[in-house]
């Protein structure tokens, strides 16, 4: 019974921790009819996500934002959430973030003022 159990809390934990990933290859959501390609991976451990590749009006562009990492140690909370900090290259401010994940789909945000005022984006992942 006991090693059931043990067995059981184990497969418990390998489910929650593949569940819902947020390393991958992630679009933005258009702004502007500008939009970007993140690639998000291990950094410590949180995950990072750095802007690989840059497109306006559905065309390649070479931006400046290209190479900055703009998912900042962003730590798992459970059930596809995660905690950290995003980097808004409009302004080059660091705001405090959050991050859901949902299959093929990432609600991220970023606040300041203690959560009062925040800006959401819609990305979909591509790998």
């Amino acid at each position: 019974m006991k090693k059931f159990a043990l067995a059981a809390a184990f497969g418990l934990i390998a489910t929650a921790a593949s569940a819902d990933p947020i390393e991958g290859l992630w679009q933005t959501q258009p702004d502007e009819g500008a939009f970007a390609y993140v690639q998000i991976g291990p950094c410590g451990n949180a995950y990072c996500g750095t802007i690989t590749r840059t497109f306006k009006d559905k065309a390649e562009f070479d931006s400046p934002n290209k190479g900055k990492q703009i998912v900042i140690d962003m730590v798992p909370q459970g059930g596809g959430s995660y905690k950290g900090q995003v980097l808004r290259p409009a302004d080059n401010k660091i705001y405090s973030g959050k991050a859901t994940v949902s299959g093929n789909s990432m609600a991220l945000s970023g606040c300041v003022a203690g959560g009062l005022i925040c800006k959401k984006q819609n990305w979909a992942r591509l790998q």
